[in-house]
């Protein structure tokens, strides 16, 4: 258990889900998340605040996107909404305009436009972008592909 915590932060429903795959008796399991908790090894908002930044950041997810890992992670719907907090419209946004310029350049062979547009918005879509986000970064994108992000 110490090895799996050692190689990045879990949360308490993953470390629980951990231990009754080894088939540690639930008293033993209770005792030992408790003892981590109160050590500072397991802790559900910090882990879901981490997992928020670095998903944000690196995958370029949509707070929706976040918070549906989080809720499969077993993190508590509070915590999942004020980890999310974190984020506002414009990091949203932001995130979105880099993740279209980023596909926009991997495009520049096709040239209609349509295509264009439809296989950007599902780009954004599938990473979990609202439609109003998806229509305002997909507008912007194309308006002027030469610098996108000018736009932002």
């Amino acid at each position: 258990m110490l090895r799996k915590l050692s190689l990045r932060a879990h949360s308490r429903a993953e470390l629980e889900k951990a231990l009754a795959d080894k088939q540690v008796p639930d008293d033993v399991a209770e005792q030992l998340l408790g003892r981590f908790t109160e050590v500072g090894l397991v802790d559900d908002a910090a882990f879901a605040a981490q997992w928020v930044q670095s998903r944000h950041r690196v995958g370029r997810l949509s707070r929706r996107a976040l918070a549906d890992e989080l809720r499969r992670k077993g993190i508590d719907r509070d915590v999942i909404a004020e980890a999310t907090q974190a984020l506002d419209h414009d990091d949203e946004v932001a995130a979105a305009m880099d993740l279209a310029a980023r596909k926009l350049r991997s495009m520049a062979s096709i040239t209609d436009p349509m295509v264009r547009r439809r296989r950007l918005a599902a780009a954004l879509a599938r990473r979990g972008y609202g439609s109003d986000v998806v229509h305002t970064v997909v507008t912007r994108v194309l308006a002027d592909p030469a610098d996108p992000l000018d736009t932002v």
